[in-house]
């Protein structure tokens, strides 16, 4: 209590201490705004797509196309992100220096490029993907400019809860590029993503509770204390690692494999939720558990490509077999 007791005196944590990366590269003005620190697990959720489908893996060129447009569709959100908080952003301490509310771009500029970004990326994927995937990127964009940070992020403490739906259509993208349709295995990849974030984004707002209290914005630790909030994250990681264990029947093939590789990644994450119900008020517990849900996402998708591999579906195969005959001996005997 003592670490966290100094924390809180000192004031809250910037965004930079949260993610220590932040003070040691300083990215571009116009690179910026396209926020690329988040587009790495938007594409790993986009391949986790993919791979839950019977057409991975996809050719090289629709798999970079679908990739390219995922990311320029991306930098388009956050651009428009930026440009609808700029009075906003001048007002909170960690993000009064970005580049708008400082001055080293022009709200014109950022709009022209955010424009140009969405169109370049529905061109790369209506003719190298197709356009349902196009549609879907779309359709994500929009969810998180207009529903997430123009309509709940101001309105209600449980604007991650249904805002996170544009973080969860990457999947239905991936999927929609392998195969053309979304079957109920992307579905359960975008309900996993879901249920992961309000656990994953409330241990960040509970770091930097101070700041959006600051400026009104309605928070579930803002509105209901940090107490509240880490039982409602406990909630959601243990809905986390319940829906998790769904992907051994979500996968066309090496399902086993992904189950036994999950455990170690699940088993962390309660260990992490379990730590910040303890004591709400340690920073650093909640500075653990954003760290590592990030990881724990990034995973999952590693593990439902990996379960893919010709070896993986082997293992599958033998274990099934090695159980079928166990079960036959001790059955007879």
């Amino acid at each position: 209590m003592v670490s966290s007791t100094s924390q809180l005196i000192s004031g809250p944590l910037s965004r930079e201490q949260v993610v220590p990366s932040r003070k040691k590269i300083k990215l571009p003005a116009w690179l910026e705004v396209a926020k690329p620190r988040l587009i790495p697990l938007l594409l790993a959720t986009t391949l986790g797509g993919m791979a839950l489908s019977e057409g991975w893996p996809l050719p090289s060129p629709r798999l970079a196309c679908t990739l390219g447009g995922g990311a320029l569709a991306a930098a388009a959100a956050g651009a428009l992100n930026c440009l609808w908080e700029q009075d906003l952003d001048g007002r909170m301490k960690r993000t009064s220096s970005r580049a708008l509310p400082s001055g080293r771009l022009s709200p014109s500029a950022v709009f022209a490029g955010a424009i140009s970004c969405t169109l370049a990326a529905a061109a790369l994927l209506v003719s190298g993907v197709n356009c349902l995937a196009a549609g879907l990127s779309l359709l994500g964009l929009c969810s998180y400019v207009l529903l997430y940070t123009a309509f709940l992020k101001p309105r209600t403490s449980q604007n991650i809860v249904i805002g996170g739906v544009a973080g969860a259509i990457p999947p239905l993208v991936g999927a929609a590029a392998a195969t053309g349709h979304l079957g109920l295995s992307s579905w359960w990849l975008f309900s996993l993503v879901m249920v992961w974030t309000p656990a994953h984004f409330w241990a960040l707002a509970i770091l930097l509770k101070d700041d959006y209290e600051s400026v009104g914005i309605p928070m579930l630790p803002v509105v209901k204390g940090s107490v509240f909030t880490a039982k409602a994250i406990s909630r959601y990681g243990w809905a986390t690692v319940l829906l998790s264990c769904l992907g051994i029947f979500a996968l066309p093939e090496g399902g086993l494999l992904y189950g036994l590789l999950l455990i170690p990644f699940n088993v962390r994450l309660l260990q992490m939720v379990y730590r910040l119900a303890s004591d709400p008020e340690d920073l650093n517990r909640a500075k653990g558990l954003f760290r590592w849900s990030i990881l724990y996402m990034f995973g999952v998708c590693l593990l439902l490509v990996i379960s893919r591999l010709t070896l993986a579906d082997q293992f599958h195969h033998q274990t099934i077999y090695l159980l079928s005959n166990m079960t036959s001996v001790f059955l007879i005997s």
